[in-house]
């Protein structure tokens, strides 16, 4: 990353969008917001949340004013545009861990509260339900930001990496890996 903080980032097809159930702490809203804002998030929401979102300091992008946030007051309201796939994020036993999972091109992920789990209503909605394979769960903003950046991985158009640890850098012109 260049001093000056600004990156540009690989063009990935599709779009996406991350919120919340049931978010009560600020700061933690402030860390998703500011994450989704760099990762390029199309759009935020926040269902059933316990906070304002102008008590997010920690959000020093300013995402609020560069994103729409959403806040609706249950799972039933959240409306999500055409052919969007909401995938929850949550430590079940079904889950299909984060590693192995294929990113929709469209795609909304909704994390749990920061002390509880998405509500049944929600995982209903869901079309995946997807697991950190943490030992245990990890910080809402941490959480959010590791499924933004396998998203990234999984759909940007970054070059391969060496075959080994230590191994030579990409060629000059790097082959691109094809999208799905």
């Amino acid at each position: 990353m260049a001093r000056t903080g600004v990156m540009h980032e690989p063009r990935m097809r599709g779009y996406f969008g991350i919120g919340a159930e049931r978010i009560s702490k600020a700061m933690n809203l402030g860390t998703l917001m500011r994450t989704a804002h760099a990762f390029g998030a199309s759009f935020a929401f926040v269902v059933d949340a316990t906070y304002a979102v102008r008590e997010a300091k920690s959000d020093t992008s300013a995402a609020a004013g560069q994103l729409p946030i959403y806040d609706v007051p249950n799972a039933a309201a959240l409306q999500l545009p055409k052919k969007c796939r909401l995938i929850g994020v949550e430590l079940t036993d079904d889950a299909v861990d984060l590693p192995s999972f294929r990113h929709p091109a469209q795609a909304a992920y909704v994390l749990g509260p920061e002390r509880g789990e998405l509500s049944a209503e929600m995982q209903a909605r869901c079309a995946h339900i997807v697991r950190i394979p943490t030992r245990f769960c990890v910080n809402l903003g941490v959480a959010g930001a590791i499924v933004m950046y396998d998203r990234a991985l999984s759909l940007g158009r970054f070059a391969e990496r060496p075959v080994h640890a230590d191994g030579p850098p990409a060629e000059a012109t790097p082959s691109r890996r094809r999208l799905p």
